[in-house]
């Protein structure tokens, strides 16, 4: 079934032993939120043959093991959890994060923050004012351990990609994109603008959070100066429960 005409949620097997509950064929807040939501409440089943279930921008992944669970009882108790609640107006899960990140904005750090302003329509002012305000939700983790895709922005950043690729920017980079951020836990080539520098760690290796984010957390990139970045510990990233 074309996804232009798919009814969400929508229920897809992946492979084998994989089935996948979207809610929507593209970035929402709702959808987002419902992906998450589902994924909490998934796990807080208990069911046993589940094996691994993770989020991405807007589906649960649920892998299971299908000796033990079959495909029809798998579907079966995932349609009566969809129909439990309307998962687009769905509480986020308790215990999320907000984190402040440091970050320095534009010249060195950011060298790319003029042009992505300007295809935002404001000026580097206006758009370190906007960037550094604003509250965005992780919305999913991928491309690297702990990377973290975040948003949504208002508006004015639904900018595209760019045409070519950067070559490589360093790890702790933001960089920003089709009304969302993405923090590099690693160094990589990418489409997107790099508009600020982190000194941020997004994975731990032995931590009992090996990762500093989750989908649902909360993060605010407050604008400090490289100087100040250089003599912040850890990165001078901050964290609290929301709830």
């Amino acid at each position: 079934m074309p996804l232009d005409d798919a009814v969400f949620p929508l229920i897809r097997t992946v492979g084998l032993d994989g089935m996948l509950v979207s809610f929507g064929d593209r970035l929402s807040e709702p959808a987002n939120r419902a992906a998450i939501a589902f994924r909490a409440a998934l796990d807080a089943q208990g069911w046993e043959g589940i094996e691994e279930s993770s989020s991405s921008l807007v589906s649960c992944y649920v892998r299971f093991d299908p000796l033990v669970l079959a495909h029809a009882v798998l579907h079966a108790r995932l349609d009566e959890l969809i129909a439990a609640r309307d998962w687009l107006e769905a509480e986020l899960p308790h215990g999320r994060m907000l984190h402040r990140i440091p970050t320095v904005y534009g010249g060195t750090s950011g060298p790319q923050l003029a042009e992505a302003a300007a295809a935002a329509g404001l000026s580097e002012a206006e758009a370190l004012e906007s960037l550094s305000g604003a509250r965005v939700r992780v919305t999913a983790l991928g491309f690297a351990p702990g990377q973290p895709y975040l948003g949504e922005l208002p508006e004015c950043w639904d900018i595209p990609r760019q045409q070519a690729l950067t070559p490589r920017v360093p790890k702790g980079a933001l960089v920003v994109a089709i009304r969302q951020l993405v923090l590099f836990g690693v160094s990589a080539p990418t489409g997107w603008r790099h508009v600020g520098q982190t000194g941020a760690e997004l994975f731990r290796e032995g931590a009992e959070r090996p990762f500093l984010l989750a989908p649902g957390d909360e993060v605010v990139f407050p604008a400090v100066s490289a100087e100040a970045l250089r003599g912040m510990v850890n990165g001078g990233v901050s964290s609290e429960v929301l709830s």
